[in-house]
């Protein structure tokens, strides 16, 4: 029988909040500093926004959940072109409120090499017109935003100039949405005319946030609640789509119990496997931001990354232990002890070969708190995650640190993948990557 992974807090009182006065609350709000929501990602780059040739507005229609999502596609032709010919559909990824189609150009189409043309501009230089599609809601279901994808891929087939197949994929979040739209049109008998799947460091086996960070967001939400309906630091945690990717998440600052047993990731993989998991008509490309060698990042596991010490105030919290009973993970002390988070059987996921987010990094420097340049990011989707390795999504923590440059075709449900020279930053675009990417497009 497998053990099952958890988290127990133990506090003074049935919730933190009552265990602290006011006074104290106020203490420890105030060493969080304030950021708005946590753990969102953000793009950067500094290509020159380029406008599109068209936008399509899309809503989709299959509801989930009450849920009727829209969303919006940049129609960028490719050079020669003046109408879709040869579309590749590049869906947006995980975060909070609406996709800014604009960021996700210059993130993608800044160039990784000084005198190289940006990879969007790359594609549109090979004859292939870019579809970036956005979502007006990213944090929602990823079973309702695929009913977006869906309409897009369908807006595309129609207005196509001729019968190229399309490319159909996504960064992230976005390589799930997909895959379910894909798998979903062919369980319908809806032709998708696609020839090529791509996904780029996708959470194919699911994504990870450090435990301890999910606690610690929980918990300044409740001691410094935000005001005229502002989405707090733990919105994006409690939204479904951080729900359905998460491998492991929490609910609160007090929870205890399972943290892999979240009733709207087991949903969403059970429609994974009730439309066939995978679509199988095109052939499946995985990029992952990770290293494929089983190293994984310099974050050790028990390592303190945050120790603020004051006259009454310490506030300890830990990279993630490797396995093991009630593993401490992190203390608040205000006087005698009040808030104690401990972990059994969970894996050393932070540390983990992978695409990275700083999570750590950017709550350090809310507070002010100055610690190491390697502890600032931790991973964040898994390379065996990207690569869609052929393991139980709830079962696949003793293959973190797998070796895959050597692995049977048959332990990835991809048909091909590829792993960066280093543990980059969740979704970065690098020249092994993209090289090899634009390569398997010019292949065929």
């Amino acid at each position: 029988m497998a053990q099952v992974a958890r988290i127990d807090v133990e506090t003074r009182a049935q919730t933190v909040s009552n265990t602290l006065s006011a006074e104290q609350a106020e203490q420890i709000a105030d060493a969080f500093g304030w950021q708005g929501i946590w753990f969102a990602e953000q793009l950067d780059g500094d290509a020159d926004t380029r406008r599109p040739d068209t936008t399509w507005d899309l809503v989709g229609d299959r509801p989930h959940a009450g849920v009727t999502a829209k969303g919006r596609a940049a129609v960028h032709l490719a050079e020669g072109h003046d109408r879709l010919t040869r579309p590749l559909i590049l869906a947006d990824g995980f975060g909070y409120g609406p996709s800014d189609l604009d960021a996700l150009w210059r993130h993608l189409n800044t160039p990784y090499r000084d005198g190289e043309p940006g990879f969007l501009d790359q594609l549109l230089s090979m004859g292939i017109d870019v579809v970036l599609l956005g979502f007006a809601q990213r944090h929602t279901y990823l079973q309702a935003n695929a009913a977006v994808a869906i309409s897009c891929v369908q807006r595309a087939v129609g207005e196509r100039d001729g019968d190229d197949p399309l490319t159909v994929g996504g960064i992230g979040m976005g390589g799930l949405i997909t895959r379910y739209a894909l798998a979903v049109m062919e369980a319908d008998g809806l032709d998708h005319r696609t020839d090529k799947y791509f996904s780029y460091d996708t959470p194919h086996l699911g994504a990870w946030i450090p435990l301890v960070l999910q606690q610690l967001a929980h918990l300044h939400e409740a001691l410094q609640p935000p005001e005229g309906g502002e989405p707090g630091p733990a919105a994006l945690l409690r939204s479904p789509a951080a729900q359905q990717l998460l491998w492991g998440w929490v609910e609160s600052a007090d929870f205890s119990g399972p943290v892999a047993a979240n009733p709207l990731r087991e949903e969403f993989l059970d429609d994974l496997r009730r439309v066939g998991w995978f679509p199988i008509r095109p052939y499946k490309l995985g990029l992952a931001s990770g290293l494929g060698t089983g190293v994984g990042t310099d974050l050790a596991p028990g390592t303190p990354v945050y120790d603020l010490q004051s006259a009454d105030l310490q506030l300890t919290a830990r990279v993630q232990p490797d396995g093991g009973e009630r593993q401490n993970l992190g203390t608040i002390r205000l006087g005698p002890p009040v808030w104690t988070s401990l972990t059994s059987h969970v894996a050393a996921f932070d540390g983990a070969p992978g695409g990275t987010l700083d999570t750590w990094g950017r709550v350090a420097d809310a507070m002010g708190l100055p610690i190491p340049e390697r502890l600032r990011s931790s991973c964040f989707v898994p390379t065996v995650s990207a690569i869609a390795l052929t393991r139980d999504p709830y079962q696949w923590q003793p293959d973190l640190y797998k070796d895959l440059r050597d692995l049977p075709k048959d332990e990835t449900l991809l048909d091909a993948f590829c792993c960066d020279i280093a543990n980059r930053r969740h979704c970065a675009v690098s020249q092994p990557l993209i090289e090899w990417f634009v390569g398997q497009l010019a292949g065929w």
